[in-house]
């Protein structure tokens, strides 16, 4: 999450005389659209349910009601928010698996150290000037496509498999767009408070 979309959250959460629970529409709206925003980019919907919701006091009228809507993971959200640049942490290379690498034990991509660990196999490194390096094995893909040692006494279906791109750096996509629904909801604040007094002096 950005600091600008956090900084707009605080100022459009308090609300003078409002309910803290159901009457807080602009930032109950807020939540569903970030979360929509979140599940339609693809990332999934455990991802957006760590967009949560406290208000202030949590019962009862307030002339200082306050609302602030947060993700629990703040580091993937603003990623997706705001598209950086990513770098090896040790300055060489990031390895991006490929399919015949498969998927780490805990879920999510594996590393190649993991990797070989295993399957029991070595990687090579292969340079490649104009396209990125590879790190390859020896080995044979079995029926879901991944990467195995072979079995084979004679090398039947042995091949060199690519395990890893090599790349310097990464430029990740942004695929969110928090602020514009922050705003959104910041500009709907005042006509809400108006419609809220008006009601209660019918």
């Amino acid at each position: 999450m950005s600091t600008k979309s956090s900084r707009q959250l605080c100022a459009l959460s308090r609300t003078p005389t409002w309910k803290p629970t159901s009457s807080f529409f602009p930032v109950t709206s807020l939540k569903s659209a970030w979360r929509g925003q979140i599940t339609g980019a693809g990332l999934g919907t455990r991802l957006g349910n760590s967009i949560r919701l406290a208000s202030f006091p949590k019962s009862g009228d307030s002339l200082n009601a306050a609302a602030l809507v947060w993700s629990n993971a703040p580091v993937i959200i603003g990623a997706h928010d705001t598209g950086p640049l990513i770098r090896s942490k040790n300055g060489f290379w990031l390895a991006i698996p490929t399919p015949a690498a498969g998927k780490s034990s805990k879920g999510g991509r594996i590393t190649p150290g993991e990797w070989e660990r295993r399957t029991g196999l070595r990687l090579r490194f292969v340079f490649r000037r104009r396209r990125p390096s590879l790190l390859v094995a020896e080995g044979r893909l079995n029926t879901k496509g991944r990467a195995v040692a072979s079995r084979s006494k004679t090398g039947r279906g042995l091949t060199t498999v690519p395990i890893f791109l090599l790349v310097p750096q990464v430029k990740l996509r942004k695929r969110l767009d928090l602020a514009r629904d922050a705003e959104r909801a910041a500009d709907g604040v005042p006509g809400l408070i108006v419609a809220k007094w008006v009601e209660g002096k019918v």
